[in-house]
């Protein structure tokens, strides 16, 4: 047996990045900024989150720059060859699942500031 699930709670990075398909699919990528529950000072984590679909429209309507979220999916690499070096390169990616949007309607309204200072995590 075998279990690939990761879940995350965190605030993102910037605003979606959404792709439309002939097909009818829907792609949003987004960056997820979690703080270990070890060490306050710490800089945060960084997750790519990759969104397919209805969850992908649910982000790109409510999901902002900021927002606090809640998502479980599963961990996968994306392979690609670097097109100046030719070398193989990979990146890990969480393929969502299930979005939450935990952060209340004011907090998406609230003007954002340029960064984050550790004591928003």
């Amino acid at each position: 047996m075998s279990v690939n699930v990761v879940t995350l709670v965190g605030r993102v990075g910037g605003d979606p990045d959404v792709k439309y398909f002939e097909s009818g699919s829907v792609v949003c990528n987004l960056t997820l900024a979690v703080r270990r529950r070890t060490k306050r000072d710490d800089q945060p984590d960084w997750f790519n989150l990759e969104m397919w679909d209805k969850t992908a429209e649910v982000a790109a309507n409510y999901v902002r720059k900021g927002s606090l979220i809640g998502v479980t999916g599963t961990l996968k690499f994306d392979y690609w060859q670097d097109r100046n070096t030719g070398a193989r390169r990979s990146k890990p990616v969480i393929r969502v699942n299930n979005l939450e949007l935990i952060g209340s309607k004011r907090d998406n309204e609230a003007p954002m500031g340029g960064g984050y200072s550790n004591d928003e995590f």
